[in-house]
């Protein structure tokens, strides 16, 4: 192993491993919360639009009164206690909205705002400079599902005109005074009014089914409650008298309803992963990957720079050629290639002419004998390297030959 300098500067390591981190938890952040770069100024009519027929302003509102408000966009929130606003749409099923006023009246009270407007997004031949989510409120009309909720046999929604509303302790007029919706035929239900028009007909009425049910606030004169009757400092007042009358005096948390209007969010793991309790084992892991991040910073030393697999070299290759003999363990297989070797330098030294085998053996050992050499012949250990198959006798022989060739002179 040997001592490598990194080619990048570890500051420069660790902000590019922070930027992707923080990147990557943004996009699981944006998924888990439907950020898919849709706007909410739609135009459509709910809490979020600031278009006329909206309720941002009245969102705005309560929120400045001191009021809790929060959006919700999951059907799963709809049996939360507190005061539920609802502002369904003209296509919503209306035995489905039937059902959640139902199953509402024992678990906190509500507040029905029903639809009336047919909007539309301003043409680009208008010459106006039309923010995001503004509108032109083209046609009034009465939502179709209105008989499916029940609320009493004759009960019948229409639209005319009048000239100014009263209820509740005050009294004004209406942003459009010719298109006003109000029920005109209460029938046998059990409303009663809050704010009616000059005419006698109910804009606003409570719904009471028995003593032990919670409240239900139906304000059948959206223009009451929306952006376009915000503009007006009765109207604003008069919206948060509605509050108080749903809440029967009781500080309650508010809830404005956004699945029905069609913005409904699914749950899926990334959305529990930030939200409480799951919060906080997410936020946890954050923690233990930036400790192990920062770990890995504070090693001891510079990287090491691993060698070669395979170094170079005829010694290397000798080494590594040794190093798979030895792991296979074919000492046999050393001795009779080494003799070889040993016998053709040593007949090239000597100038000997006889060939390979026996007949060469025999050549050297009649040379050793006329150069003086005393011991035992270089056949003999010839022969007991090719026939050794220890480790050991191999090494002795071995070395018995290259001490024969050591002694030669050319």
């Amino acid at each position: 192993m040997s001592h490598a300098k990194s080619p990048f500067r570890p500051g420069t390591v660790a902000l590019v491993l922070l930027v992707g981190a923080v990147s990557f938890l943004l996009l699981l952040f944006a998924m888990a919360h439907g950020l898919d770069g849709s706007s909410e100024r739609d135009g459509r009519a709910h809490a979020k639009s600031r278009g006329l027929d909206g309720y941002a302003g009245f969102v705005s509102l309560l929120e400045n009164s001191g009021h809790t408000v929060s959006l919700s966009y999951s059907e799963g929130n709809l049996d939360d206690y507190g005061l539920l606003v609802l502002t369904p749409r003209f296509d919503t099923d209306g035995e489905e909205l039937a059902k959640i006023i139902e199953q509402r009246r024992y678990m906190g009270p509500t507040m029905l705002v029903l639809p009336k407007w047919i909007a539309m997004p301003i043409p680009d031949s208008v010459p106006v400079e039309a923010e995001p989510g503004w509108v032109v409120l083209a046609n009034a009309t009465t939502p179709s599902w209105f008989d499916a909720l029940g609320l009493g046999e004759g009960a019948e929604l229409a639209i005319g005109e009048t000239g100014g509303f009263s209820g509740l302790g005050y009294e004004g007029t209406l942003p459009d005074g010719t298109n006003v919706m109000a029920l005109v035929e209460p029938g046998e239900s059990t409303i009663e009014p809050l704010v009616v028009d000059r005419e006698g007909d109910m804009l606003a009425g409570l719904l009471y089914a028995d003593d032990d049910a919670w409240p239900l606030v139906i304000v059948f004169e959206p223009d009451l409650v929306n952006n376009w009757g915000m503009a007006d400092e009765t109207r604003a007042r008069l919206a948060d008298a509605f509050v108080h009358a749903a809440e029967e005096d009781e500080d309650l948390a508010l809830t404005f309803d956004m699945t029905l209007p069609g913005l409904a969010k699914t749950e899926n793991l990334l959305t529990l992963a930030f939200t409480p309790p799951f919060l906080a084992a997410t936020l946890c892991l954050i923690l233990a990957a930036l400790l192990v991040a920062w770990r890995a910073f504070q090693r001891f030393g510079p990287p090491f720079a691993e060698a070669p697999a395979m170094a170079q070299g005829k010694r290397q290759l000798a080494m590594n050629g040794a190093a798979l003999l030895a792991r296979l363990k074919r000492w046999h297989l050393l001795g009779a290639p080494y003799a070889a070797l040993v016998a053709q330098r040593i007949a090239s030294r000597l100038s000997l002419r006889e060939p390979e085998g026996e007949a060469r053996e025999h050549a050297i050992d009649r040379a050793l004998i006329r150069a003086g050499h005393e011991g035992e012949s270089f056949g003999h250990w010839a022969t007991i390297l090719r026939e050794a198959s220890k480790p050991a006798d191999i090494l002795r022989a071995s070395r018995a030959l290259r001490s024969i060739e050591r002694t030669l002179t050319p």
